[in-house]
């Protein structure tokens, strides 16, 4: 799957494969909205987001994982794990998930989980 984050710049996809746009607040897979999916069970959609590279700002409201390979300067979700394989060079947050990281230049916060620094 890619992510592709669309701004006044035009839209960069991370990553190959299938597309997820978030584009004022509606999220589509393939260009279908994310509620039109074929799914049995909306609850066992399972949500893992991945950027190769560094990441300015990422805002999420669920999902299982994000995990960054390089830096992140602001990463906000209420729900999942985060993992960046670099530093901090600002504020990362989840309501409830792990944060794992490199050096904190900012804050670091979970309300349910657990911060480990490598």
């Amino acid at each position: 799957m890619a992510i592709v984050i669309k701004n006044n710049y035009g839209s960069q996809t991370i990553l190959g494969g299938g597309t997820i746009t978030i584009t004022n607040g509606m999220t589509y897979v393939d260009g279908k909205p994310i509620d039109q999916l074929n799914v049995i069970n909306p609850d066992d959609k399972v949500i893992n987001i991945t950027i190769e590279g560094n990441v300015e700002r990422l805002e999420v409201d669920y999902c299982r994982s994000i995990r960054v390979t390089g830096d992140a300067k602001r990463i906000k979700t209420n729900s999942g794990d985060i993992e960046i394989g670099g530093d901090v060079n600002g504020d990362v947050h989840t309501n409830m998930g792990s944060i794992t990281c490199g050096n904190v230049e900012g804050d670091c916060h979970t309300n349910m989980g657990s911060i480990n620094r490598r």
